[in-house]
């Protein structure tokens, strides 16, 4: 029978489960599959089942921002209104297109879910709880993020419907742009922890990331949030123009899908701003009792979120032109700086300063860039302002 550890109650039950199998005779190898297997299927559940509950409170938020009251009929202050959307979804008929790839139209919805799931096999919960801690978590959460920009572009071609075609190329554009300062962002903190395993990052920050990098974890929300198409990005679904964008063909519980792989999606990237820049699962007594681990990340991971929220019932969606200006002649550069910054203030500070005063000669030198930076963009739109004013009339005419 396992050592009992004082506090790590899910390790322990989950120890218990094997010696319990393993006394009524089963073979050693297979226990630990079907430990494996028990692990996944909780952590699968818990992902899938997330949306349910921030879906209702991005509705409650954004009414609240825009001065209405939200769902508010279904159960108390409209908790089961998902449950009651999930359910018309559910008996709404699937309608095919005729003419569609049906092989490929069923694939894309479960292919665009499936890579934004397996994004949380590499999460730490807590010091001892984490489904599989690979030493190249970041590539791992990067290789299989973009899937999804493969299961749109499914979506989009079998749909035969050329708003639904021209969607998917509008979103693979946008989501393989938007990719180039994330991934610049993410080799800030696995440069500063000299590994790429996201439970190694999180043991790393003493002082959070975000305290080392504030210009890196904001490239890093603003391209994620670009990533999942969310408002101001998401011109991908501009209504106006292409109707709903790639997923416009389907209905009933392949759009559910769609739906469910996007807000899964948003909560996932807001999962990962707290591993990499706002220390995860670390906090008072998170060592000791790694249920804290657990409330910590996901009081990290809400909050990330509901700024997310903010700035979707906040801020308008900007012109296909202006996120593409946005992304290549400002994101792209600023995160080039921001790690070549890094790497050059890491390496000249003495080996001596550790801890906090590393962290905050990092910030100032993150603060001195932004200041030349603002600078710059200053004096450049001055300069565009002279040149749109009117030539002065000559004296005399």
């Amino acid at each position: 029978m396992p050592e009992f550890s004082f506090g790590d109650i899910a390790v322990y039950a989950y120890d218990m489960i094997g010696w319990a199998l393993v006394t009524y005779g089963l073979d050693p190898k297979l226990v630990v599959i079907i430990q494996k297997f028990l692990a996944a299927f909780l952590l699968a559940n818990f992902a899938l089942l997330t949306p349910i509950f921030t879906i209702w409170l991005e509705r409650k938020i954004a009414a609240r921002f825009q001065d209405r009251l939200g769902p508010n009929r279904v159960g108390p202050y409209g908790l089961f209104q998902s449950f009651a959307d999930i359910l018309k979804l559910l008996t709404k008929e699937i309608i095919t297109p005729s003419g569609a790839d049906k092989v490929v139209y069923f694939v894309g919805p479960i292919l665009s879910v499936a890579p934004v799931l397996g994004i949380w096999v590499v999460i730490p919960f807590a010091s001892t709880m984490i489904g599989a801690n690979l030493n190249v978590g970041v590539l791992y959460s990067v290789a299989i993020g973009g899937i999804g920009t493969l299961a749109i572009m499914m979506g989009g071609w079998a749909s035969n419907n050329k708003y639904a075609l021209l969607g998917a190329f509008r979103a693979a554009s946008q989501l393989v742009s938007y990719e180039v300062p994330l991934i610049l962002a993410l080799l800030i903190p696995t440069l500063l922890t000299g590994s790429m395993g996201m439970q190694d990052i999180v043991l790393a920050q003493d002082t959070w990331f975000v305290v080392y990098a504030p210009i890196a974890a904001t490239i890093f929300f603003v391209s994620s949030l670009a990533e999942i198409g969310r408002a101001p990005f998401d011109i991908l679904e501009a209504e106006s123009e292409i109707v709903a964008g790639y997923h416009v063909e389907y209905s009933g519980f392949l759009f559910a899908i769609w739906q469910l792989g996007e807000f899964l999606h948003a909560f996932t990237i807001s999962a990962l701003v707290s591993v990499l820049f706002l220390g995860g699962w670390r906090g008072p007594l998170a060592d000791l009792y790694p249920i804290l681990g657990i409330v910590y990340l996901l009081a990290k991971t809400y909050f990330v979120y509901f700024i997310s929220m903010w700035i979707r019932a906040t801020v308008p969606r900007i012109r296909i032109d202006q996120m593409n200006n946005l992304n290549w002649k400002f994101l792209v550069p600023l995160a080039l700086a921001a790690l070549v910054l890094v790497a050059l203030v890491d390496k000249l500070l003495p080996a001596s300063l550790a801890g906090s005063a590393r962290a905050w000669a990092h910030f100032a030198s993150n603060v001195g860039l932004m200041v030349i930076v603002f600078g710059m963009l200053r004096t450049e739109s001055r300069r565009l302002q002279n040149l749109s004013l009117p030539a002065p009339v000559a004296a005399g005419h």
